[in-house]
């Protein structure tokens, strides 16, 4: 037995608010990109709080978030960055599943920390698949509504939930697995194992500097401004595919992180590759925010995605027995 759909107005729509999934797969060779939520993490954990499974639709709200009203009851849950989130006025705790009541009006205000929050709702966001995924992919206009980020007027439809979901209700993720965002991060990194194409201080200085988030950054990929990384220019590089969290090196020196939006394939020569876990924690740097790199083995980059899954299926089990790595 199933409710009716939750009905969604958006009076305002923030600054870039879009739907978003674990992203589009098995179409880069056409080229088309991945996308898919930036914090993969924080999408999750929204999706299992209010039972969905993990793939299902959200919110990504970034920086300053939407103003929605509910047309019916709803399960939601916020997660993610803490861009104050209010219910009817009153704030309302992140990382926690909630009931909003017909005529609820969700509101975001200051940012405290993060720059990326998720809302999701029982029943997921409901828009039609393309290429497999609701993923909003905007500069190819694929995806979402329409290809494009929420415009005040839009209205949201839920997919249909269960009638016992009133269990879930208060059911929030244990405060030993919340991520601890930070204006300044460590990433762990795997090196490259090509090093013809960097000179050896290249790698040292990587690993032994701070690099700041420049104000032209968005899903595509994350300009890092410090010391130059000195490639030999003794070899040309081939177009090759990108994977999320590469470091990429163009001539300048200044490394490029690719993120969510990433091109399918890179002219330019990666150093390094941020770990999967680390992704998400990277997804919440901003314009102006640091970044350390320190070295990791890929034996130990795969134990620690394996606690991760381990420690989130044990606290939130998963309603989808597949889902991609977080």
């Amino acid at each position: 037995m199933t409710r009716k759909r939750a009905e969604i107005d958006v009076a305002k729509p923030g600054w870039l608010t879009t739907i978003q999934d674990l992203g589009r797969y098995g179409y880069q060779r056409y080229g088309m990109p991945s996308a898919g939520a930036m914090d993969r993490f924080a999408a999750v954990v929204a999706n299992r709080l209010v039972g969905n499974p993990d793939q299902a639709a959200v919110l990504e709200c970034t920086l300053k978030g939407p103003e929605l009203l509910f047309r019916d009851d709803a399960l939601m849950a916020v997660t993610g960055a803490d861009l104050s989130p209010t219910l009817n006025g009153s704030d309302i705790p992140l990382w926690t599943c909630l009931t909003v009541r017909r005529g609820g009006r969700l509101r975001f205000g200051t940012r405290r920390i993060g720059v990326r929050c998720y809302l999701a709702i029982g029943g997921g966001f409901d828009v039609p698949l393309v290429l497999g995924s609701r993923s909003t992919h905007c500069p190819s206009r694929t995806g979402g509504l329409d290809g494009r980020p929420l415009r005040a007027g839009d209205l949201l439809l839920g997919g249909p939930f269960g009638s016992d979901v009133e269990r879930l209700v208060g059911r929030r993720l244990p405060d030993r697995l919340l991520p601890r965002y930070d204006r300044s991060i460590v990433a762990r990194i795997i090196l490259d194992s090509r090093r013809e194409w960097f000179h050896s201080a290249a790698f040292t200085t990587l690993t032994n500097s701070v690099y700041m988030v420049a104000p032209q950054s968005d899903r595509m990929g994350y300009r890092l401004i410090g010391p130059p990384l000195p490639r030999t220019g003794a070899h040309r590089f081939i177009s090759e595919g990108t994977v999320t969290g590469a470091l990429q090196v163009p001539a300048d020196g200044q490394p490029i992180l690719l993120m969510a939006d990433r091109q399918t394939t890179g002219g330019y020569p990666p150093i390094a590759t941020v770990i999967s876990v680390d992704v998400p924690l990277a997804a919440q740097l901003g314009p102006g925010d640091t970044v350390r790199f320190v070295s990791c083995s890929i034996v130990e980059a795969q134990a620690l995605l394996r606690t991760r899954h381990h420690l989130l299926d044990a606290a939130l089990p998963p309603v989808a027995i597949n889902r991609p790595s977080l």
